[in-house]
């Protein structure tokens, strides 16, 4: 069934064999704003919300401690059902208990490699930017370049895969989405294209998510395999697994940016090798936050391109551009395998 909200609060269900014709409508059936508010005014009432609600957080009185004899209140409990996807043209939407907590995208007219986009915390609290930005409530740079979560090459034998110049091209799955074992898991086979369309390389990529508690963890596995002589990962701060925040997780709106050494900020993160990296804030009065971790077995540690305005990316790299040393040029002789693995952990705790 189709699903509708319409006014009044009402839910239609309609049967898909009953649907004789569906299209996309190019402009929203929603009254245009522009003429109403600013996006100055959108970020002022933005503002003026999420300051009446700390100060009405702060004027709360505390729970009172529990008596000796009084148990605690149990806590919520996380939520542990299965992880489903319904299967759309062009990407995945995974869904618990009826609700979407992500969707991965494996092919779009404009960011032209596979990606993970709108993903949510346990708890449903959205942690990735959205895809796409809303203009007036989300920052909307690098809006085909920062989807949510994604692996990126800015130079692979001279070719540009981060900036959608080259393409990363889904030819199909190698493993249909399935829930096993309190894991949903898939994986897809693509096509590396050079700008001109000359097939560089395969890439397999082995994906599972599992939620555990107040954690949703998903590992992203590449396998690439070069189809041509003198391929090579380059060096540029812009290669790996990147993630971008939503906005009130960034640290220009009071997130934080923490990495395994126990440096703060994305300046004193920035270009340091870390086994970890996390990005956390507070939105509602809970604590929601994104870890990233690349796998102790990749070829070597990741340095970190992490900003303050919301992207963190492990990069194993680009040394001198991260100031680390000399040039790097990872080769891969055609026919030999390049391997890379990252988990994610989306987590939720209350203050």
């Amino acid at each position: 069934t189709v699903r509708l909200g319409v006014v009044g609060g009402q839910v239609v269900e309609i049967l898909e064999k009953d649907i004789t014709k569906h299209e996309t409508l190019p402009v929203s059936p929603m009254p245009p704003m522009g003429a109403l508010l600013s996006p100055q005014d959108v970020a002022d009432i933005t503002k003026w919300l999420l300051t009446a609600e700390q100060k009405a957080a702060a004027a709360r009185p505390s729970a009172p401690a529990p008596s000796a004899t009084a148990p605690s209140a149990p806590a919520k409990p996380a939520d542990t059902s299965p992880l489903s996807v319904v299967e759309q043209p062009d990407r995945l939407v995974i869904m618990q208990s009826g609700a979407m907590i992500g969707e991965f995208v494996f092919a779009d007219a404009k960011i032209r490699r596979p990606f993970f986009a709108n993903l949510r915390a346990p708890g449903g609290i959205t942690v990735t930017r959205a895809w796409p930005p809303v203009e007036g409530v989300d920052a909307t740079d690098h809006a085909d370049m920062h989807p949510g979560v994604w692996l990126g090459f800015g130079t692979i034998s001279g070719q540009d895969f981060w900036r959608n110049k080259a393409t990363m091209k889904h030819e199909s799955f190698a493993v249909p989405p399935a829930w096993k074992s309190n894991h949903l898991v898939f994986a897809t086979r693509s096509s590396l294209l050079a700008a001109d369309g000359t097939k560089m390389a395969t890439m397999r990529c082995d994906f599972t998510l599992a939620p555990k508690g107040h954690e949703l963890h998903l590992t992203w596995a590449a396998a690439i395999t070069p189809e041509m002589d003198g391929f090579y990962f380059g060096d540029q701060e812009e290669m790996g697994l990147g993630v971008r925040m939503t906005t009130p997780l960034i640290e220009k709106t009071g997130g934080l940016i923490t990495s395994s050494t126990g440096a703060t900020t994305a300046k004193a993160t920035w270009g340091q090798p870390a086994e970890w990296c996390d990005n956390s804030g507070t939105i509602n009065g809970i604590k929601v936050g994104v870890k990233v971790i690349p796998d102790p077995a990749n070829f070597r540690p990741s340095w970190w391109h992490n900003r303050d305005y919301g992207v963190i990316v492990a990069n194993p790299f680009g040394r001198q551009a991260m100031k680390q040393g000399e040039t790097s040029r990872v080769e891969v002789k055609r026919g030999d395998t390049h391997r890379l693995k990252f988990s994610v952990i989306f987590h939720t705790a209350r203050k």
